[in-house]
């Protein structure tokens, strides 16, 4: 008897498991570790080497890393680790495909070092204009953040000065406007989800369209 007990019992719990919906396991949202390693890899990027590799980037982003494009990010003064990362990212599909991806595919990672190591020692792209008045709810959540919504100030993790910080945190000062804008909604839909913890997916969904334009003007009209 609880032998027939035992092989029902079994059998119910094989005929939920096979109706049950397959878990999905979520990919990395990139698959850099930043180990002893990989920061001495960055570090040791060759900027000169990096400069003529670059010449193939002109076109997009400029011959000093600064884009003519809108659409195009400025890449000069980009903190290295964070171009190095991107590159990676870009590389290994777990930023949202685009013609980056086959234009990376054959660097090595000496190459992404040292094109990163070129970009970084670059000045920051100058201001397009004046902040403004208009923008003085850009300059509240920027330097507060919004307590209600939980949102921290941008500069707590992009700096005071848009000059962005660590491994991970990308300067904004002076990017381009149109390109900002175009990301910060590319995070909000979860259409880019390279960012570590969903740290920029989960600010985007609290920003409205009307604060996104702002904090993009902002940062563009930035002086570094």
């Amino acid at each position: 008897m609880e032998r027939l007990i035992l092989s029902a019992a079994l059998g119910c719990a094989m005929a939920i498991m096979s109706s049950a919906p397959a878990t999905v396991l979520a990919a990395p949202a990139s698959n850099v570790a930043w180990t002893g390693e990989m920061r001495q890899l960055v570090a040791s990027g060759d900027s000169a080497r990096g400069q003529q590799l670059a010449a193939g980037c002109a076109s997009c982003h400029g011959a000093q890393g600064v884009s003519e494009i809108p659409d195009y990010p400025h890449l000069a003064g980009q903190l290295a680790a964070y171009t190095y990362k991107q590159l990676r990212d870009y590389q290994d599909n777990t930023r949202a495909p685009s013609m980056m991806g086959a234009l990376v595919a054959t660097l090595s990672d000496q190459d992404m070092a040292d094109l990163a190591a070129w970009y970084a020692s670059l000045p920051l792209p100058p201001p397009t204009g004046a902040i403004g008045e208009a923008q003085a709810q850009a300059v509240t959540l920027v330097l507060q953040g919004d307590g209600k919504r939980l949102l921290p100030p941008c500069a707590s993790c992009h700096g005071a000065h848009g000059e962005g910080a660590l491994v991970d945190v990308p300067a904004l000062a002076g990017q381009s406007a149109p390109y900002l804008k175009a990301t910060m909604h590319a995070y909000r839909t979860g259409q880019r989800a390279n960012d570590i913890y969903a740290r920029m997916r989960s600010m985007a969904q609290m920003l409205s369209d009307e604060e996104i334009s702002a904090l993009a003007r902002y940062y563009a009209n930035l002086a570094p």
